[in-house]
C-alpha cells in the first residue's frame, strides 16, 4: 500500500506533531494542579525527560501516546505503509523507554506511565477517577505503575 500523501506533506504532517505540551500533557498538568501537586515538567537533567518530576514523593509520571509507545489498546495500530519503518521506530521508543524507567528506577524514583488512551477517546477516564488513581499511587509503596483504560497497575 502506497502512502496517501506525497513526501513534502508527510514530512509537514510529522513535523506538526508536538513533543512537548500535549493535549494529554495539558490534561494531567490540570489533574496534578487540582490536586494541589508542586512538580516540574520536561526535566532535562533525568534520563527519558520526564514529563512531570514531583520532588516531594520521589516520583515521575511520563505521559505515553498509544501510537509512539506501542500500547495494547485501540487506539494503536502500525501503519500499512512503510511499516517496517514504523515498526523499527516504535521498537526504538519501547526499548528507550524500558532503559529509562530501568535507570530512574535504579535512582530511586517511583515511575507512572499514564497512557493517552486513558486520557482521550471514546473510553478515556473520568478526571476524578484519574484523580484518585494518581493519589493511590504516590500513596502507595508500589514504585511503578500504569494508568489505561483498565485503571492503574503494576508493572
Amino acid at each position: 500500500m502506497t502512502d496517501i500523501h506525497n513526501k513534502k506533506t508527510r514530512s509537514e504532517n510529522m513535523r506538526a506533531v508536538k513533543t512537548s505540551n500535549t493535549l494529554i500533557e495539558k490534561r494531567v498538568s490540570q489533574l496534578l494542579n487540582d490536586l494541589d501537586l508542586e512538580f516540574h515538567t520536561q526535566d532535562k537533567s533525568l534520563n527519558g525527560k520526564p514529563d512531570f518530576v514531583i520532588k516531594k514523593y520521589n516520583a515521575i509520571i511520563f505521559t505515553h501516546g498509544c501510537f509512539w509507545h506501542r500500547h495494547n489498546c485501540y487506539l494503536f495500530k502500525i501503519p500499512q505503509t512503510r511499516t517496517e519503518f514504523w515498526s523499527k521506530k516504535i521498537n526504538d521508543n519501547q526499548q528507550r523507554d524500558h532503559q529509562d524507567i530501568s535507570l530512574l528506577t535504579q535512582q530511586g524514583w517511583k515511575i507512572l506511565v499514564i497512557w493517552g488512551c486513558a486520557l482521550k477517546g471514546k473510553y478515556k477516564l473520568t478526571d476524578l477517577f484519574l484523580k484518585e488513581r494518581i493519589e493511590e499511587w504516590l500513596c502507595s509503596h508500589n514504585h511503578n505503575a500504569e494508568i489505561d483504560i483498565k485503571g492503574l497497575r503494576k508493572f
